[in-house]
């Protein structure tokens, strides 16, 4: 057979030293891994080694062909050119049973005899020969974990286009394919060579196709059914608290509050054929996700700030369930889609995991781009799971930017256009994170606010896997879509002033009798507040202010909750010798008014007038802490002081604010305006004031991310912490 090949090789003016290994045949099955065929140079200054788990007899027996030399039990013959000054290809042993180590590219066990073909590159790195050869197929052409270019790279598949003779042709990321040969290439030198970069650019055509209706069918699961224990625990609760209980008789007010207080239900334990979760945790079943994540991969993400995003994105991956689809899009100066929607299975896991890992970082940052597929693969998807959120990161400046805008609110034009477009009263939010000092986040932020989303600001590098952990612990727990509250007066004389909803959207009647505000979805867990102004006439006995009702789909069960409505009374007495205003009511009038006072600051910051946005910041900050609230002790309220401390000292000067507090600020009144958890600081440290509204889930998948970050072994699942709640006066250490 080595005959007929060398002379194929002649025939087809191939400029390389071949050889086809003796183990081709019978063995197509994925996990056995093929034998290796060594193609290399003869003027190799420095080797790879490739080593193949399977052993023959054929190969074990072979005698030395030139200068290669196989070692007893190693695979398949692996012959180097008979030149004197090279090393050839040097097999590892694979009967050593000392030898054991970790792929960094699919982070599992490397050890022969386990099936697989091992690469072992001349900086001493090792991996899975598949993966490897698929991370260089994408496009790189250094070392995952040091980063140093390789002289020799291994390739799988059909041979690269640029050689002469051969047709080749490369598919679009769906995972490393099964069959094919695998091999190590190195080019001989050629004096019309354009380079390595070339030759790997024409590995890379943009292979996105004109539509993105290829996403991965649904998983079909039996229905879900209730677990009657669990029935009336699964509803979203309604409380409310007027300002004051007691108004006398005689007394009108023109401006009262009322505090309306809604919580998601814990979550939900269904009885289903299936289980939807990552099978790591409680069996707890939840709705299904699709995820469509947009990286930024430009070239100011090269090196570390690149790395830590790809083990993000594992993190993300190794924690969505079998029934979840994810897609990745990744962006420089144009953007590609590496893999349609996706449903993370164990193979759906892996090659999700090798596609990721073969990003490399160039070019500029097309955001709008990466934004527009993004999009696209939304709203084009055949199949449609109950959840679906888009994850956003950038590290820079958008360098095409649509039609730019001047002044603070530059930005929202030109993305609103690119955004998903709403199906009803389902909307998709984008969250958002900015990436480092010299992300734009005025453009991010304003991306976020109009989708419904959330801005977060990792400015740490070692943080991102943090701040994605805490986002999908909230996007895997939704509990609620859609929920809508209604409010109407129970009074003839009872008018609505205003509601105040933060970024929620809220209206009024025109004959003030009634009001409304659209919350969305809502996590396990979660909480959100709206303080509604009323007018409150003299009366007598008790007066019947106005009632609340919510209505909410479970995406679940596919049904639509309706809440029953909760009325709102007060008492009135002849006299009242002390009014004493509710904790509840105060705490969101101080968050709210911290979240106004920020907005105030940052336009004074854009103006230049640092030392009246540190002003406004100060009066807020002893407004607060002088507040009913703020005098019991409570936890907002010492949140929001931190908040505003370092709201402070990042605006001490352009500088400082330039770099991190115009970022931080952005976060918080995401996070504040929506109610919602985001990432900025050290918000996600357990040790740290600032982490409003996280939920347990948050809480949970936060503590998988630090405990896998501080340990290399295998983690166990780590118990469930309670969520970070605000109650109205302190409680027992």
């Amino acid at each position: 057979m080595e005959s007929r090949w060398r002379k194929a090789k002649m025939s087809l003016g191939l400029n390389l030293c071949v050889y086809v290994p003796r183990t081709l045949e019978g063995d197509d099955s994925p996990n056995t891994g093929s034998s290796t065929a060594a193609l290399v140079s003869p003027v190799a200054s420095s080797s790879s080694t490739a080593t193949s788990a399977n052993t023959t007899p054929t190969a074990a027996s072979s005698a030395e062909q030139g200068n290669g030399k196989v070692n007893a039990g190693a695979g398949a013959l692996m012959p180097t050119t008979p030149t004197p000054t090279s090393a050839g290809l040097r097999l590892s042993k694979s009967g050593s049973k000392s030898f054991k180590k970790t792929c960094a590219i699919c982070l599992t066990t490397m050890k022969p005899g386990q099936g697989h073909a091992l690469f072992t590159a001349e900086c001493s790195h090792t991996f899975h020969f598949h993966c490897i050869s698929a991370n260089v197929k994408h496009g790189s052409s250094s070392c995952p974990v040091c980063r140093i270019k390789w002289k020799e790279l291994p390739f799988r598949g059909p041979l690269p286009a640029e050689l002469p003779q051969v047709n080749a042709r490369i598919n679009p990321v769906n995972g490393y394919q099964n069959g094919g040969h695998m091999a190590i290439l190195r080019p001989l030198p050629r004096a019309r060579s354009s380079g390595r970069l070339h030759h790997l650019a024409a590995l890379l055509p943009d292979t996105d196709p004109s539509s993105f209706n290829d996403d991965e069918p649904l998983e079909l699961a039996g229905e879900a059914t209730e677990d009657p224990q669990q029935g009336s625990l699964r509803t979203v609760e309604i409380k409310t608290y007027p300002e004051f209980t007691e108004v006398p008789e005689t007394t009108s007010e023109r401006n009262f509050t009322v505090l309306i207080h809604l919580k998601a239900p814990l979550a939900q334990h269904l009885q289903s054929p299936s289980n939807l979760g990552d099978g790591n945790g409680p069996s707890t079943t939840r709705a299904p996700v699709d995820l469509i994540t947009v990286l930024d991969v430009s070239g100011s993400m090269a090196g570390t700030k690149l790395a830590l995003l790809k083990r993000a994105m594992g993190f993300v991956i190794q924690n969505l369930g079998a029934s979840d689809r994810l897609s990745v899009i990744a962006f420089s100066s144009s953007a590609r889609r590496l893999f349609p929607l996706r449903r993370m299975t164990e193979s759906g896991r892996q090659q999700s995991l090798l596609a990721v890992n073969s990003l490399t970082s160039n070019g500029g940052t097309n955001i709008a781009e990466g934004l527009r597929k993004g999009s696209k693969v939304i709203e084009e998807r055949q199949a449609k799971n109950p959840v679906c959120s888009i994850i956003l990161l950038s590290d820079g400046q958008d360098t095409y930017t649509i039609s730019p805008t001047a002044g603070v609110n530059k930005g929202a034009p030109e993305y609103c256009a690119l955004l998903p477009s709403t199906n009803g009263n389902q909307q998709v939010p984008v969250h958002v994170f900015g990436f480092g000092a010299d992300h734009d986040s005025v453009s991010l932020h304003s991306i976020s606010q109009t989708s419904g989303g959330t801005f977060s600001f990792i400015e740490t590098e070692a943080a991102i896997q943090d701040a994605f952990a805490q986002c999908i612990g909230g996007l895997l727990s939704v509990v609620a879509q859609g929920l809508h509250v209604k409010v109407e007066s129970l009074h003839p004389d009872v008018h609505f002033g205003s509601i105040r909803s933060g970024s929620y959207s809220s209206r009024v009647s025109d004959d003030k009798k009634s009001g409304s505000i659209d919350v969305g979805d809502m996590y396990a867990e979660e909480e959100r507040d709206f303080l509604v102004s009323v007018n409150v006439p003299p009366g007598y006995g008790e007066t019947a202010l106005l009632k609340v009702g919510c209505v909410y789909k479970d995406p679940l069960m596919k049904e639509t909750v309706n809440m029953a409505d909760v009325q709102v009374k007060i008492s009135r007495p002849a006299f009242v010798s002390v009014q004493s205003v509710s904790i509840e009511v105060d705490r969101q009038k101080n968050r709210l008014h911290a979240a106004e006072v920020m907005a105030e600051a940052r336009f004074s910051a854009e103006r230049g007038d640092l030392a009246n946005a540190v002003s406004l910041l100060e009066d807020c900050q002893r407004m607060i802490m002088g507040s009913a609230s703020g005098q019991s002790g409570d936890r907002l309220c010492q949140a929001l002081d931190a908040e505003l401390k370092e709201m402070q000292d990042r605006m001490a000067n352009r500088q400082r604010y330039e770099a991190s507090g115009r970022a931080y600020v952005l976060s918080g009144l995401s996070s504040h305006s929506w109610q919602r958890a985001t990432a900025r600081g050290d918000s996600t440290d357990s040790a740290s004031l600032i982490q409003a509204y996280q939920t347990s889930s948050m809480v949970d998948m936060l503590l998988r991310s630090q405990t896998m970050s501080r340990s290399p072994t295998p983690r166990q699942t780590p118990q469930m912490r309670h969520a970070k709640s605000f109650p109205a006066r302190p409680q027992p250490r």
